[in-house]
């Protein structure tokens, strides 16, 4: 008799995801090239027109399949979902980061296991399996494969939803990913900030006042004492989930040339994700304040700066109608949670389109960005019905 394990290695979904997790569309420097041509097997076998376009330049492409609806003149879906992964540490992995590889328990170790290449592969498994019945959607829905994703969306969906394309796609909802467990989430506003702290400079042996290293000092222990009071909000209430307060970290730190030569410039990036209970322009005056109290001569630049942008879920928005529906009929229980990392979701909602995000991913640490990061080949297969459940009640809204 056949074993599960036998059973999901046999599985033809399986084999299509880990073909999709062994393509190393990893950062930095990302060849999109084999991941075009798989999505275009993919699209052959489903039946479905695929296009390809280039929002900003031809080594940075869309890819979207397009399954017509009964009344295409309907506003349209979007099950999004990015190809690209963030880069790997691989002797800090137990099995290569980029073989697929299933161990005896049935969890598959590739970097996108999470995030997100599992959701994109369910899509298409969920229509594969709708269209083999017969079913077909009231409105047309897109599956749209977006890069860079994981380096800010910059060269990706924020320039895809300015373009003619996506205009002429008529969209009114757009799903994408969540954090790896069953939340649907609300993204916050987040910004990279750079603070360059400029200070006197001379020979390492003499004390001299106000460098850039003492003026630095002194911001980062602010940074970090209000840094520590999110971190005593999140632990002293236990319905609070990090979504919920405000995350800083120092995330980036370079200058000097020579270690006897006081540097006359030092540069720091935090990355702030502002909680939507946070007054974000009282949080920017308080860091400012906090460079003038410095001593001043330290300039605040905005690397990445995103307001938060909100997705109605009540009876005002049909799609989350929908989708709660669905979610319901499954028997899913669900909390909404603010997602305290950020998805090309942003995008879609700063041009008027609301968007959630969830991913089918329960009893499973996660492992986003993590190393020996997996998914298991049960919860795989289980996500496909989820979304075969998913879909229609969003596309028939």
């Amino acid at each position: 008799m056949c074993t599960c394990l036998e059973q999901w290695k046999n599985d033809e979904e399986i084999k299509i995801f880990q073909e999709y997790l062994r393509i190393p569309t990893v950062h930095p420097d990302v060849d999109y090239t084999a991941c075009v041509e798989f999505l275009k097997r993919q699209a052959g076998s489903l039946n479905l027109p695929v296009d390809v376009v280039h929002p900003v330049m031809p080594s940075k492409p869309v890819v979207i399949m397009k399954w017509l609806g009964k009344n295409p003149e309907l506003n349209t879906i979007i099950l999004n979902s990015h190809m690209d992964v963030v880069p790997v540490f691989p002797e800090k992995w137990t099995y290569d980061p980029f073989s697929a590889h299933m161990d005896n328990q049935g969890r598959i170790y590739a970097r996108g296991a999470q995030d997100m290449k599992s959701v994109g592969c369910q899509y298409m498994a969920a229509v594969r399996s709708l269209k083999a019945s017969g079913y077909q959607p009231k409105r047309t829905v897109y599956l749209t494969f977006v890069p860079d994703e994981e380096t800010g969306g910059d060269l990706g969906m924020a320039e895809f939803v300015k373009g003619d394309y996506f205009k002429g796609m008529n969209v009114g909802f757009s799903l994408d990913e969540g954090i790896a467990r069953r939340n649907i989430n609300h993204i916050p506003s987040y910004v990279d900030l750079r603070l360059k702290f400029n200070g006197k400079s001379g020979h390492g042996s003499l004390l001299h006042k106000n460098t850039a290293g003492e003026k630095f000092q002194y911001v980062l222990e602010k940074m970090m004492k209000f840094r520590e009071t999110q971190v005593k909000l999140l632990a002293n209430d236990s319905s609070l989930s990090p979504g919920d307060v405000t995350t800083l970290n120092l995330t980036q730190l370079k200058g000097g040339t020579q270690s006897n030569v006081v540097p006359p410039l030092l540069e720091a990036i935090f990355d702030i994700r502002i909680a939507v209970t946070q007054d974000a322009d009282a949080l920017e005056k308080r860091i400012s304040d906090w460079c003038n109290e410095a001593g001043g001569g330290i300039e605040l630049d905005t690397v990445l700066k995103c307001p938060a942008v909100e997705t109605k879920i009540d009876a005002t928005n049909p799609y989350w109608l929908g989708f709660k529906r669905g979610l319901d009929e499954l028997g899913l229980k669900t909390q909404t949670r603010v997602f305290p990392g950020a998805t090309d979701s942003y995008y879609v909602r700063r041009v008027g389109i609301p968007a959630l995000g969830f991913s089918p991913i329960n009893n499973t640490p996660t492992l986003l960005h993590n190393h020996d990061e997996y998914l298991r080949a049960d919860t795989y297969l289980n996500g496909i019905q989820v979304y075969k459940k998913l879909i229609p009640t969003l596309a028939d809204s």
